[in-house]
């Protein structure tokens, strides 16, 4: 893929990343209810696992360590994770005999997922694919795996947060606009990583060219006593503002 090189700089970094996210994949495995984002909101206020997965075909576009595979697979789904770091990979496959939980673990970028067209029912992205993946790649990719009717749900940080947060690590988002709304889309972080976001109006745009048909989008809010451990935004501002969003969408 032309312009692909933060395929390889991701990789990279989740290499140096993945014993710092082994205890956090841990914990995540051994929760029966699922806790979405940061800030560990739980699903029956989040409500991204509403559907009926009994019985369905789903996909986890970068899995990580596996947990929301996990929690699929409880609710009767038959998984497949991808994700393009063999640590991360590793750590999930652990957990996968440490909970007697198995399902297909693929090494492979979401713009490119080596299962035929049509094969899902349900596919969703937590802070995987939908950050760490061109959209514009991963979005059409996600239609041509799923079955019409199949949905699509995914969270990412919010468009307003992204411009408020600087560019130094470490450094947690303020009040100000510090970066431009228009044409939004790849950030190439200090740490070596790269990340991809878009305004409302392009999420708007690229979903519907792919053929997604939007159902809903959900910002989330922490509680007043949610905690943590990542420095780039506040429980005050997410608090005030939306840190964090899902998109739900429908392939028609």
């Amino acid at each position: 893929m032309p312009g692909a090189d933060y395929i390889e700089r991701n990789r990279s970094v989740w290499a140096q990343w993945a014993p710092q996210f082994a205890a956090d994949g841990a914990a995540a495995w051994a929760r029966h209810e699922p806790t979405w984002g940061i800030w560990g909101i739980p699903e029956s206020t989040a409500d991204l696992l509403s559907v009926d997965l009994a019985g369905r075909d789903a996909i986890e576009l970068g899995c990580g360590t596996g947990y929301v595979g996990s929690w699929l697979a409880r609710r009767g789904a038959r998984v497949v994770g991808i994700d393009p770091s063999p640590a991360q990979l590793a750590t999930a496959r652990a957990l996968q005999r440490e909970h007697g939980i198995a399902f297909p673990l693929l090494n492979a970028v979401a713009e490119r997922v080596p299962c035929p067209p049509a094969r899902f029912d349900f596919a969703i992205s937590e802070y995987g694919a939908s950050i760490w993946a061109d959209p514009h790649a991963w979005i059409p990719e996600a239609a041509r795996l799923l079955r019409p009717g199949g949905r699509l749900v995914f969270l990412v940080n919010s468009y307003l947060m992204t411009l408020c947060i600087p560019a130094e690590d470490d450094v947690a988002a303020g009040d100000r606009l510090l970066r431009p709304g228009f044409d939004l889309h790849r950030i190439d972080w200090p740490d070596g990583s790269t990340n991809f976001f878009l305004s409302h109006a392009e999420w708007i745009r690229l979903l519907r060219r792919s053929g997604f048909e939007i159902e809903d989008l959900v910002e989330l809010r922490p509680g007043p006593e949610a905690e943590t451990r990542f420095p780039y935004v506040t429980r005050d501002w997410a608090r005030r503002w939306p840190a964090e969003e899902v998109w739900k969408v429908r392939r028609v």
